[in-house]
């Protein structure tokens, strides 16, 4: 593993990451978000979860820079009392999860679907594509929204855990028909070269040859696609939780948080929805970055 990182960052991916400035901060910021987030337990100042800590008079306090704020609240307080700063951890936490497993199951079943049309060709390939274009022809955000409005129709009473599988389905149904269409476009290629009619002549099984020699040689995009539809699929959790049929309210996330602040918006306490937004700004921002410098790292025409 060390020797691999190390031949890694001896690389040209490598040289490219020590001397781009925009990649390394963006990699600091996103470090520094993932590490906050999943250490939250030892890193928040307080637990907003726990019931005993909360007190009531101390809700929707300002900054502690403000006149009427205080050192204890760096960020303020919500409208339960709940310290803004260590909610920001929770609620990113909880949005880092959904939108990485949500990804990983999408670019599953993308990849799958896309080698399958891209190596077997005729009628299954039409199949598939045509599926993609339907897909397609509606906003994802609408595909997710009616997937998670149906999924809690079905399971009004249903645990926590349930709520945040149909939350993750619903993202992941509608994410993984760009994965499908780059894998495919990109096997069309490599079914054609000499490595696999060499594997074919020597009867190499079918599915040997797309999962030993095809997939390896087109997982260069969807890695690039996957560390971009990271940022997609966070800020499409954070809709669909503002929207209300998202993440519990036992449970916020980030856009959950965002949607409770909005209430507070006109009455004066800006600083409810305005933190959530920034942290969910900064985390998309810092991942679609790194996902720029991927794919130019990654591509030798755009070097």
């Amino acid at each position: 593993m060390i020797k691999t990182l190390h031949r890694w960052f001896d690389g040209d991916v490598g040289y490219s990451f020590r001397t781009s400035p925009v990649a390394i901060a963006a990699a600091v910021v996103a470090f520094l978000c993932v590490f906050c987030a999943t250490f939250a337990g030892w890193v928040a100042p307080h637990n907003p979860f726990d019931l005993s800590t909360l007190v009531l008079s101390d809700a929707r306090l300002p900054p502690a820079w403000n006149v009427h704020g205080t050192a204890k609240y760096l960020l303020g307080t919500d409208d339960q009392g709940r310290d803004i700063l260590s909610v920001l951890f929770y609620g990113a936490r909880i949005s880092l999860v959904v939108g990485v497993v949500s990804v990983i199951l999408s670019m599953l079943v993308g990849v799958f679907l896309g080698l399958l049309a891209g190596f077997r060709g005729g009628w299954v390939d039409s199949l598939l594509m045509r599926l993609c274009d339907v897909m397609l022809s509606f906003p994802a955000i609408l595909i997710a929204l009616l997937i998670a409005g149906v999924g809690r129709a079905l399971f009004p009473d249903a645990h926590e855990s349930v709520a945040f599988g149909v939350l993750i389905l619903s993202i992941s149904l509608s994410g993984w028909v760009q994965y499908a269409r780059t894998v495919r476009g990109s096997t069309l290629v490599e079914r054609h070269k000499e490595y696999v009619q060499a594997a074919r002549v020597t009867g190499v099984a079918p599915l040997r040859i797309m999962t030993k020699h095809v997939l390896p040689n087109v997982m260069g995009p969807v890695l690039v696609l996957a560390t971009i539809q990271v940022a997609t699929a966070i800020i499409t959790e954070a809709t669909l939780s503002f929207l209300g049929v998202g993440a519990p309210p036992t449970s916020p996330s980030l856009g959950t948080l965002i949607r409770v602040g909005n209430d507070y918006m006109f009455s004066g306490e800006w600083w409810i929805a305005v933190f959530p937004g920034v942290m969910l700004v900064v985390i998309a921002l810092s991942v679609n970055l790194l996902g720029d410098w991927l794919r130019d790292a990654m591509n030798p025409r755009l070097r």
